[in-house]
């Protein structure tokens, strides 16, 4: 293992660094040339892609990753065996972890996805990301991004298999996640998103209630429920903040699956406490599903949150039927 870190760590060295520049959303210029346009975005996705690396390089070699992949392993593992996968799945999902360093930005063409050294295991897990915020200019959300990048690669999924959306993401912070080859969603879901009945690890962290509320009610079956992994807030914490009768009303869905769950807290380091506190691994045993009333599979009725207040979600935008062009 040290063996592959120094490995690993030696594929992080690259030029010198250059002189950080903000990466937040520029003015449009009035009269700028394209070409000059072009430049001028070209080298603050190079600065972004800049700082994913150092995040990435910083998560990588620290205590809380290693201790946040053993809580994600022990869940995947029963997981997997849920889904009875081959004996030997787990150990090609959670083979070496191998660091390819992220492509310099003058090697990268505009719609370029980096070279995949992954080995897809028998078990083909898809993975959807949301709410991961603005990580251009954010540490917060860039270590978050970091985390998901690794976790891929942990668990071997090709990043073209993760779907990512947040409805505040800069026209830049696109463009580098093109660059880095996971899918950008382009329109929100609103978490309405079912898995079609493929294994899926929803990465949803620091998100509103109402979007894990939605996720649930589109894949409300034992089916559907025992192919998903969530990594977010955790429930049992919504459990405890709301009132039962505020979470029966408003996110009815959270509240009938909380005797259908098991939950796996993440660790709690000083140095990542901020970006992963309140965040556990849940996963639906199909023994506890299967225990609870049909009553609650008969429900079905989707949620709107009309009376609900402080809603942490944003909607759709609805088009005005007398707006004109």
């Amino acid at each position: 293992m040290a063996a592959a870190t120094a490995t690993a760590l030696e594929s992080w060295q690259a030029a010198a660094p250059r002189k950080r520049r903000s990466a937040a959303r520029r003015p449009r210029p009035r009269e700028a040339a394209p070409r000059g346009l072009e430049a001028e975005f070209e080298s603050d996705s190079g600065v972004v892609l800049r700082r994913i690396w150092e995040a990435e390089k910083d998560l990588f070699i620290s205590d809380f990753w290693s201790s946040a992949l053993e809580t994600i392993n022990r869940c995947l593992t029963k997981h997997l065996e849920q889904l009875k996968a081959p004996v030997g799945s787990l150990s090609d999902i959670f083979g070496n972890l191998h660091l390819d360093s992220l492509p310099d930005e003058s090697d990268v063409a505009p719609d370029s996805i980096p070279r995949e050294t992954l080995v897809t295991g028998t078990c083909h897990l898809k993975c959807v990301c949301y709410g991961i915020g603005n990580f251009a200019t954010c540490i917060i959300a860039r270590n978050q991004l970091t985390f998901l990048l690794l976790l891929l690669e942990k668990c071997q999924i090709p990043r073209s298999h993760c779907w990512v959306y947040d409805p505040l993401f800069s026209q830049l912070e696109i463009e580098v996640l093109n660059t880095l080859g996971v899918t950008v969603l382009s329109e929100n879901e609103e978490g309405k998103r079912s898995i079609r009945g493929e294994p899926t690890i929803f990465y949803m962290l620091h998100c509103g209630t109402a979007l894990y509320n939605n996720l649930l009610w589109s894949n409300w079956s034992i089916d559907a429920l025992s192919k998903m992994v969530i990594i977010g807030n955790s429930f049992k914490g919504l459990e405890e903040r709301l009132l039962a009768r505020i979470l029966q009303k408003n996110y009815p869905y959270i509240a009938k699956i909380l005797k259908g769950l098991e939950e796996l807290e993440f660790p709690q380091t000083s140095q990542y406490m901020d970006i992963f506190n309140d965040t556990s691994v849940h996963w639906f045993p199909v023994q506890k599903l299967e225990q609870l009333s049909t009553d609650i599979w008969e429900f079905q009725e989707e949620p709107d949150y009309q009376d609900c207040e402080d809603l942490e979600i944003i909607r759709n935008k609805t088009e005005d039927p007398s707006a004109t062009d």
